[in-house]
């Protein structure tokens, strides 16, 4: 038991008591190296098999990468390894959608309220008769509409424009899972119906959704989504290419909106062990932000029954802890010893 001096603060002995583990016992390589090695053999859940192409992708590839502001990456394990970037997409898109029809419009046709129901729950708020949240896949259809109703039959275009420029190279969908998706999306047609029914949604509802189909089946990597995740972190501008992306005041609705509700009906447990701004999908990748800081994206298809990676979500219980980023960590370790490591 330590013991300190009459009159100091609760945080200083906090601090004193837990040493900055970032820049004493490791670097930010090593955080990686030993969370990669304590998760890799686990293999916990199983994979999307209600996608066909889903079902067919290696089980026990694991990536983890770490793109810093400014303009570092650090990676280990299967990081280069292609997957569709389904449910991240979600966020981006709503970024997109704020930049181009205004945070009243989307607010009136999608809510920012947390649902507790699964990702493919056919459920609306039944005070406003719209999705509870764009990070779901019924508000995640109604902003594919709003992109759609701006640019028509460009919209897959100009969203697979903005996901490259944020992670500073041109990406690609993976015509395949598109096809598996779009012969099997049944459910997310009935979602469409509904909403169109509702009047959330505005646009024919078959392009709509496919639209969606075809977002969710962009090919991207972990490094891609820790690149992605850093050019949020960096207010909307990429880190290494110095583009703009994003606009600033979209960027802050989207982390805010990640934060509470972007790991589905695990988000409450998200927000409380982890702490950061996140995105999952069930192509097998979490995206994670650390405002100013990181961008975070881990990559291992085997999912829990709520959808997200279970070695995802262990890593970055791990990694948070380690390099101190939960947003509310009381010693501040993330901004004290990690921020020196971000300079090119």
């Amino acid at each position: 038991m330590l013991s300190f001096p009459a009159g100091t603060s609760i945080i200083k002995r906090v601090v004193m008591d837990k040493p900055p583990v970032a820049s004493t016992r490791f670097g930010i390589d090593s955080v990686l190296a030993s969370a990669h090695a304590r998760h890799r053999d686990h293999d916990d859940g199983a994979l999307a098999d209600y996608i066909p192409e889903l079902a067919a992708v290696e089980p026990d590839r694991f990536g983890i990468a770490i793109a810093t502001v400014g303009g570092k990456l650090f990676e280990i394990g299967d990081t280069t390894q292609a997957f569709t970037i389904q449910s991240i997409s979600k966020a981006f898109v709503y970024c997109l959608a704020l930049e181009l029809v205004g945070r009243d419009e989307v607010l009136a046709r999608v809510g920012v309220e947390p649902s507790g129901d699964a990702f493919n729950a056919i459920v609306f708020d039944p005070h406003t008769n719209r999705p509870f949240n764009p990070m779901v896949n019924a508000g995640a259809i109604t902003v594919a509409g709003m992109v759609h109703d701006v640019a028509g039959a460009s919209a897959f275009d100009l969203i697979l424009e903005r996901l490259s420029l944020a992670a500073g190279r041109d990406l690609a969908m993976d015509e395949a899972v598109y096809r598996s998706e779009a012969a099997t999306g049944h459910r997310n047609r009935g979602i469409g119906h509904l909403l169109r029914n509702v009047g959330a949604l505005h646009g024919a509802v078959d392009d709509v959704v496919d639209l969606y189909f075809r977002q969710c089946s962009i090919l991207v990597t972990a490094a891609d989504i820790a690149r992605m995740g850093a050019t949020l972190a960096h207010i909307g501008q990429n880190p290494v290419t110095g583009r703009h992306v994003f606009d600033l005041a979209a960027v802050r609705n989207t982390l805010a909106v990640m934060f509470t509700c972007g790991m589905y009906d695990h988000s409450g447990n998200w927000a409380y062990d982890v702490g950061v701004p996140a995105k999952s999908g069930v192509g097998g990748g979490i995206l994670g932000v650390v405002n100013r800081q990181l961008g975070i994206g881990t990559f291992s298809p085997r999912l829990d029954a709520k959808g997200n990676s279970v070695r995802g979500i262990a890593a970055f219980t791990e990694i948070a802890d380690e390099l101190g980023l939960h947003v509310f960590d009381c010693t501040n370790v993330g901004s004290s010893f990690v921020t020196p490591l971000l300079d090119p």
